[in-house]
């Protein structure tokens, strides 16, 4: 049965479908209440850990005979397993336990977004990292870096004799809901079908995300917040957001693309899109630390210019983002990244920024950290990905 339930689907169902939330949360249309039903219960044991069926009828809402009944399919797919029965002083007979089966399934999650590498894992069902590979990208563009991201996938299954849930891919540029790459400038990528063309030679579920949507996927799990706004700077520079807990993709899939808004008029460095002074220009990763590293010297005067670099990359960001938190009254703001580019002057000019550009009043609470996520960032993004893709749960 389970390998019925991973063929039952190629592609999977993207998460970034228009005004879907990430979980399930009650009862739904008769049409559909099967199909919402299941991953209720899922999600009610992925979250809460090992229950009673008498624990998730009530934690859900549902009868005891459909949740019976969904649990005697959910096993039979080899999703939930008995554990046992619980240790209760109460009289009458035990309940018997059960809990999905994290061990059951692994997910291969992959990372395009990087300049020098392409990185991936194998991952848990819990989000944990269970192996790691890398490819090291040399430069590729075009069709040899879908080639290359192939080659990666394809090492990662390598790694695992666990049978393998799906594959999440998270991809710089612009990707709409079919994971079709219609735009990826710092890949040479136009609409690169890459989510069939993967799934076709794996013959797996396959959800491909923008880089930034998939990342603020992982990050959204350890926040107190439903309304997020996540930066990932790498190569480029993108952002992610979730509102009420819903993923925000745009009616282009282009919502956070912020690394090619223009900051200021007063032009600046050519682009790879084409146009001058872009964001991505004063802070992607490869620009600033070429930026940081043409500043000769190791005395006070040296440090103190690489300093002026750091905070004018952090105040071209705060103008960029001021309008966004403005508009969107958000709290918290999260940059992802690396720390020692990031985390110093140019964190402190670009709170100074949106402090200044944005009301007080509105944004006195307002929180702009680093991610704890580290570079697993979109990797445990993509395995959320194919959790809520496959399961509907996170």
């Amino acid at each position: 049965m389970a390998a019925e339930l991973l063929a039952a689907s190629t592609t999977g169902t993207a998460i970034f479908g228009r005004s879907r939330a990430l979980r399930p949360t009650g009862k739904v249309l008769p049409e559909h209440a099967r199909t919402h039903n299941r991953a209720l219960v899922l999600q009610t044991l992925y979250s809460a850990g090992p229950q009673s069926r008498a624990d998730v009828a009530r934690e859900t809402g549902l009868t005891r005979v459909t949740i019976s009944d969904l649990v005697a399919d959910l096993m039979a797919e080899g999703l939930v397993i008995e554990l046992g029965q619980r240790e209760d002083a109460r009289p009458g007979k035990p309940a018997t336990l059960i809990d999905v089966d994290r061990a059951a399934f692994h997910i291969i999650g992959v990372d395009l977004s990087e300049h020098e590498v392409f990185r991936g894992a194998v991952v848990g069902l819990d989000g944990q990292i269970i192996d790691r590979d890398e490819v090291a990208r040399d430069g590729a563009t075009g069709e040899a870096a879908v080639l290359l991201a192939e080659v990666l996938v394809e090492r990662l299954l390598a790694r695992t004799s666990t049978p393998v849930l799906g594959i999440g891919i998270g991809s710089p540029g612009v990707v709409d809901p079919r994971g079709v790459v219609r735009s990826a400038p710092n890949l040479g990528w136009s609409d690169v079908a890459l989510q069939d063309r993967v799934a076709a030679r794996f013959a797996l579920p396959v959800h491909v995300g923008n880089d930034a949507n998939v990342g603020v996927l992982a990050e959204h799990g350890s926040s107190d917040h439903d309304d997020l706004l996540l930066v990932k700077i790498g190569h480029g520079v993108g952002a992610g957001l979730i509102i009420c807990g819903r993923p925000v993709i745009g009616s282009g899939f282009a919502a956070g693309e912020i690394g090619h808004v223009v900051v200021g008029t007063d032009g600046g460095p050519r682009c790879a899109c084409g146009k001058d002074g872009c964001l991505e220009t004063w802070l992607a990763e490869p620009r600033l630390t070429a930026r940081l590293a043409a500043v000769d010297g190791q005395g006070d005067a040296a440090a103190s210019a690489r300093d002026d670099i750091l905070r004018e990359a952090g105040r071209r960001l705060g103008i960029v983002l001021a309008p966004v938190v403005g508009a969107l009254n958000l709290s918290e703001v999260v940059l992802s990244g690396p720390a020692q580019l990031l985390d110093g002057p140019l964190h402190e000019a670009a709170v100074d920024t949106l402090r200044k550009r944005t009301m007080a009043e509105f944004n006195r609470d307002l929180r702009l950290r680093m991610s704890e996520q580290a570079e697993d960032i979109v990797l445990r993004g993509a395995a959320v990905m194919v959790l809520s893709g496959q399961l509907g749960v996170t």
